[in-house]
């Protein structure tokens, strides 16, 4: 066997490795543009928040742990929920096409001057997050968020992306979606939460553990009558419609 008919040999099986790593992203991107198209239709039974948090209360050694989670469509809420949802953490909601760049420089300068770490997510980003990642505040899980959330919006409604958020968001310690949290907070569903209580619900989105919506201290209440402010200033439900 000569030299050259030996480094012909040992070189296929480095060719087909080399081919091998192209196809791994390949793959991973169908996947997630997959994962992306089927949620634009199928209900999430669960989201990855919801699950890491299981697994971190058993870890605990907390047996006796349950996640409340009822799905509700976007029509069988009252309309002014959601948009409590977008007046408290998204205004430009309805503009924006996944990353409102004008809260992110505010949320950059505010960090620079050492004030309190402060976001500048959007509610699209917030879904790509909760439903398919984990914890954390790395550069690999931004970029990953970054990617999902370009999907939801090139993919998804917007009436969508509020829908799953609204379903989604933790709003107490294990309870997850406006129809769990209607039920726990205030005993009633979704469909007959006054405004009050829709934008109570939104006010203790920041840290869901820390806040109680059923018996609110005085920043939740003072930042509950900022959201029902801003609902009022944004005109009221048919701003999400616009």
């Amino acid at each position: 066997m000569t030299q050259a008919h030996r480094r012909r040999i040992f070189s296929r099986p480095r060719k087909r490795w080399r081919r091998l790593l192209w196809l791994v992203p390949l793959l991973c991107i169908a996947f997630t543009v997959f994962q992306v198209a089927v949620l634009r239709f199928v209900d999430p039974p669960f989201s990855a928040f919801m699950a890491a948090r299981q697994f971190e209360a058993w870890g605990a050694g907390d047996w006796a742990y349950r996640t409340a989670y009822d799905w509700r469509d976007l029509d069988a809420m009252a309309p002014h929920v959601p948009l409590a949802l977008v007046a408290a953490e998204d205004q430009r909601f309805p503009e924006h096409h996944g990353f409102d760049i004008d809260a992110i420089e505010q949320a950059r300068r505010n960090n620079a001057r050492g004030r309190k770490v402060r976001g500048g997510s959007t509610i699209t980003q917030q879904v790509a997050k909760n439903l398919f990642l984990w914890s954390g505040r790395s550069w690999v899980r931004k970029g990953i968020e970054a990617w999902y959330a370009l999907l939801i919006e090139a993919l998804w409604p917007k009436e969508r992306i509020l829908e799953v958020y609204a379903n989604i968001a933790e709003f107490g310690d294990g309870v997850y979606g406006v129809q769990a949290a209607a039920r726990t907070f205030f005993g009633r569903d979704a469909d007959a939460l006054t405004v009050t209580q829709s934008a109570r619900l939104a006010a203790v989105l920041p840290s869901p553990r820390r806040y109680n919506a059923r018996n609110p201290g005085p920043y939740v209440q003072r930042r509950t009558r900022n959201i029902e402010r801003q609902m009022r200033q944004l005109g009221g439900p048919g701003y999400l419609d616009r």
